[in-house]
């Protein structure tokens, strides 16, 4: 080709280059070429383009986005991390017996009076264990990493949270329900796991004996031994149990606001009928 100054990079006049800007049309040597869908651009027209390209996604929401595609059980040590504190918290003198205080559930706290109302106390109770003994804490927490590490991909982090937290509002539910006084510890978000870890694997076809046969052995154990509320360990497999079903059922919808709606139904469902039937017999 001929040699003219058209040949020559117009960033560069010292370098020959016969590649020109998709764009711009001007000459461009391999140092100034950004490739493009077709073609290459010069460094003006990139940052032009970049300048003036509509932003779908904001930065805050690209970050949630990375941490989601992890792969990690984050909400699950999460839990973990969180209760383990708290249970640290637990045996601080003086400072232990307030949070155990602070955070156990009584069906009382149930009682529609303003000075008794309390009913996040269905929650709270999940992460408060008995200080006395570093096994209640220890193998609840084992429990919640078996199971949560296979149901949290499998069901989303969102939606596994929801499920441990609907089933320990259902397994305070039960305390009021089948009667018992003050309650702690995180069985019945654990057995509403296994009731949703049972569902799960019958739905997809899977060997279910080994979890029934653990289902079995945990409630039975709960009726032998007297520090253990076995009215949570049922309220909180049966609630599991529905909500695996709610997840199951609508996973197709392609509404996207029918499974949170039917999931928040469900735990406002429940502290009502709780608030109800203390109303009623206290």
């Amino acid at each position: 080709m001929p040699d003219s100054a058209d040949n020559f990079c117009y960033r560069h006049p010292d370098r020959q280059s016969f590649v020109v800007c998709q764009r711009c049309g001007r000459t461009i040597c391999p140092e100034c070429q950004t490739p493009a869908a077709v073609g290459v651009i010069c460094p003006e027209d990139m940052r032009e383009q970049r300048r003036t390209a509509p932003r779908t996604t904001p930065p805050l929401r690209r970050r949630i986005a990375r941490l989601g595609s992890s792969g990690k059980p984050v909400v699950v040590y999460s839990i973990i991390a969180i209760t383990l504190v708290v249970w640290v918290l637990q045996l601080v003198p003086r400072v232990g017996d307030t949070v155990t205080a602070a955070m156990l559930f009584n069906p009382v706290y149930l009682y529609p009076d303003a000075s008794l109302f309390q009913p996040w106390r269905m929650l709270t109770s999940l992460f408060v264990h008995s200080p006395s003994s570093i096994f209640h804490v220890l193998f609840n927490m084992f429990s919640l990493f078996i199971f949560g590490r296979i149901l949290e991909p499998m069901l989303g982090r969102w939606r596994f949270l929801a499920l441990y937290l609907i089933s320990g509002i259902g397994g305070s539910l039960a305390v009021v329900v089948l009667g018992a006084g003050s309650v702690i510890g995180a069985s019945g978000a654990i057995f509403g796991l296994m009731g949703a870890f049972f569902l799960l694997a019958r739905t997809l076809g899977g060997d279910i004996r080994a979890i029934l046969g653990i289902i079995v052995l945990n409630l039975l154990s709960g009726f032998f031994i007297p520090s253990i509320s076995w009215q949570a360990h049922v309220g909180g497999l049966i609630v599991g149990l529905i909500v695996a079903a709610i997840l199951l059922k609508t996973r197709t919808e392609r509404r996207d606001w029918v499974q949170p709606a039917a999931l928040g139904a469900t735990a406002f469902a429940l502290v009502a009928a709780g608030t109800a039937l203390v109303f009623a017999f206290v």
